[in-house]
């Protein structure tokens, strides 16, 4: 049985496609407001992992829940409203303006007015200080404006939970950094609950909580804590490489 204060429960998890076994019994919980990345190197399983998650693949066994419920036909259309997700690309639709990429969540599963709709748009476009592109096209803001936008979306119908795909790929390190800062505001300001998908140091051990590590070698989960407990005290030589890559030792 999941702690009380789990909002993502992972049980006895087999990850991967039909055929395709890529990680072998994960366990882990997810608490309620944690900000919490999926880390490892290429091809290791961590958006094998985020794919079951936010629904798009069943597991191959065990029990994922979020907030007590398992991804299935009849809790489809209840769990979709209750996450949020921002995809690596940013995935916003070039023919529609940053405020109508905002607002297509709200056309799609809410029952409010276009008034509403564009008021709420626009409020979650400010929230990400991106309130005076509302009638820009994509294609006519930066990269970083483009995953802010896209956050936004993901926020679009006040999920419990959002996803974050690779939030820093493409960004300079002063983007990146800005990027973090409006994770942990968003957290700090709306109770969110984060999982992140990123291999990118700095974001690591300035926004986690707590980080899930995968190995594709040994097809699993290899650590679980926070990334400063596991810099300092992992006795597993792949972790300790992976957070102190870059460090000079004399």
């Amino acid at each position: 049985m999941e702690r009380s204060d789990a909002i993502i429960t992972l049980s006895h998890v087999n990850a991967g496609y039909p055929g395709a076994v890529i990680l072998r019994d994960v366990s882990f919980d997810i608490m309620r407001g944690e900000i919490f990345i999926l880390l490892g190197g290429s091809g290791c399983g961590k958006s094998t992992i985020l794919k079951h998650m936010i629904g798009l693949n069943p597991v191959l066994s065990g029990r994922l829940a979020i907030d007590g419920l398992e991804w299935g036909p009849k809790t489809r259309a209840q769990l979709t409203r209750r996450i949020g997700v921002m995809y690596q690309s940013g995935a916003l639709f070039g023919s529609m303006t940053c405020l109508e990429n905002v607002m297509l969540p709200l056309e799609e599963f809410s029952k409010l007015k276009r008034r509403e709709r564009v008021e709420r748009g626009m409020g979650l476009l400010k929230s990400v200080e991106l309130g005076d592109a509302a009638d820009k096209m994509p294609s006519e803001i930066s990269g970083g404006m483009r995953k802010r936008v896209a956050i936004a979306r993901a926020m679009a119908l006040d999920p419990e939970v959002v996803f974050l795909d690779e939030p820093s790929a493409g960004l300079d390190p002063v983007t990146s950094y800005a990027l973090d800062e409006l994770i942990l505001r968003l957290r700090a300001e709306r109770g969110m609950t984060f999982v992140v998908v990123t291999h990118e140091l700095p974001s690591i051990f300035k926004i986690a909580d707590r980080a899930a590590m995968f190995d594709k070698a040994r097809g699993g989960m290899v650590a679980l804590g926070s990334p400063k407990a596991l810099k300092a005290g992992s006795d597993d030589p792949f972790v300790r490489s992976f957070f102190n890559r870059g460090e000079v030792h004399g």
